[in-house]
């Protein structure tokens, strides 16, 4: 038997066997690659309350603009981990503020750039009908930590997506430093 055998430089076969099912199926290096990835990974997640005193710095930046507003705070999937409504903040406050945070997270831009691209006669136009939650209008930003996405936050009750993006630029100034590492 030869010595440059898989078996006999302490390979086995299967890894050769499958690197080379691989490459005959023309899925190349790369999925040779992920068969010997680690099977779990770890990712970076705010805490309450970070998510908490974003959502509150949002609320007050509103308040003192003289504004009524509903802030939501979701995680870096999409789900909610804190929602605060002002006192006479309109009931449409609720949902549309988280829904500019779920789309925050999930397309991971500001959603006043995602109403810039997705316009009418615009390539990407279909995102808006593509998922009954996304919120192409301003006031939607993500939250990023190391440079890479924990969260999203969300106002709505201001006038327009340009005041509701001052909102949550302010709840994330908020939380900046704590998120900088």
């Amino acid at each position: 038997m030869p010595t440059s055998s898989p078996e006999r430089r302490g390979l086995g076969a299967r890894p050769v066997a499958a690197g080379l099912l691989a490459l005959a199926l023309g899925l190349g290096a790369a999925a040779v690659g992920a068969a010997e990835a680690p099977a779990t990974f770890g990712t970076t997640s705010l805490t309450p309350e970070t998510a908490l005193r974003a959502a509150q710095a949002a609320l007050e930046s509103c308040r003192k603009a003289g504004f009524q507003a509903g802030v939501a705070v979701v995680d870096r999937s999409g789900v909610l981990q804190v929602f605060l409504r002002d006192r006479f903040a309109g009931a449409h406050t609720v949902e549309v503020a988280a829904d500019k945070a779920w789309t925050s997270a999930s397309f991971k831009i500001p959603t006043m750039a995602l109403a810039a691209e997705t316009q009418a006669g615009k390539s990407m136009s279909g995102i808006r009908t593509a998922h009954e939650r996304v919120a192409a209008i301003g006031g939607g930003l993500p939250i990023e930590a190391g440079g890479s996405l924990v969260g999203a936050i969300g106002v709505s009750g201001a006038p327009g997506g340009e005041a509701d993006e001052a909102c949550a630029r302010a709840g994330l100034k908020a939380i900046e430093d704590a998120l900088a590492f």
